[in-house]
């Protein structure tokens, strides 16, 4: 089955097996490794992307499920600068640790920094119960994106 799916502004076609998962398409199709494959069962938030605007885990999506919408990975995050608000405070507070979560919290602390009002720890960790992190604590985290978005 022919896939066509716009990733980061860029299109990409190709001929797959329609159980194919958004992951697999974005990693192997799209060649974007910032999208990383964990637990493949939505518990961990490894694989969050955006999805017209909306966290989703792609582990969970057929890339047929994606077709006529607009996906932003980790690397679509990036500004013509460099990194975005989130990951660049992310990385300034040494917040994470190994980095195999980045891209969920990245994903998920830039929704939560555009998207929520009235922003507090208590509502960032709630928004951010999809990402696991096995490595580090969660404290230097949800401050960090709190304070983010508190600034937005």
């Amino acid at each position: 089955m022919k896939i066509k799916l716009n990733i980061n502004g860029t299109d990409y076609e190709s001929e797959e097996e329609p159980r194919m998962l958004l992951v697999d398409f974005i990693r192997d199709v799209a060649g974007l490794k910032g999208t990383h494959v964990g637990c493949e069962t939505g518990s961990c938030g490894a694989c969050m992307v955006l999805l017209d605007g909306m966290p989703v885990k792609s582990c969970l999506m057929l890339a047929v499920q994606a077709e006529g919408k607009k996906i932003i990975t980790i690397e679509g995050l990036s500004e013509k600068n460099g990194l975005n608000k989130v990951q660049k405070a992310l990385s300034e507070k040494k917040a994470l640790q190994c980095g195999f979560c980045a891209a969920g919290f990245s994903i998920m602390g830039t929704w939560i920094s555009e998207n929520e009002k009235n922003i507090d720890d208590k509502k960032v960790k709630e928004g951010l119960a999809g990402v696991v992190c096995r490595c580090s604590g969660y404290d230097t985290i949800i401050k960090t994106i709190t304070e983010v978005a508190k600034n937005e």
